[in-house]
């Protein structure tokens, strides 16, 4: 397996860069904030690849859209398990 860095995303509007984890905790955020279980909307996602698992709140669905989800399996699990 290729030694991969944190992928950064440049948003469309302001120039911010935003790191794989600034996406996940926005995600993340907006889904607490409307209530939701996040951790359970996120999976959903991921699994899934239906966007209406994230909240349109906060730009979240267009946020999580900026990381393909094989690749967001792939950090998750190269960060949980290389502690």
């Amino acid at each position: 397996m290729e030694d991969r860095k944190t992928q950064v995303f440049t948003g469309s509007d302001s120039g911010e860069q935003k790191t794989t984890y600034d996406i996940l905790k926005a995600v993340y955020d907006a889904l607490d904030e409307k209530g939701y279980n996040a951790i359970d909307q996120m999976v959903g996602y991921i699994l899934s690849g239906d966007p209406s698992y994230i909240t349109g709140h906060n730009n979240a669905r267009n946020l999580i859209r900026h990381i393909e989800r094989d690749d967001l399996v792939e950090e998750l699990l190269t960060k949980y398990l290389r502690k």
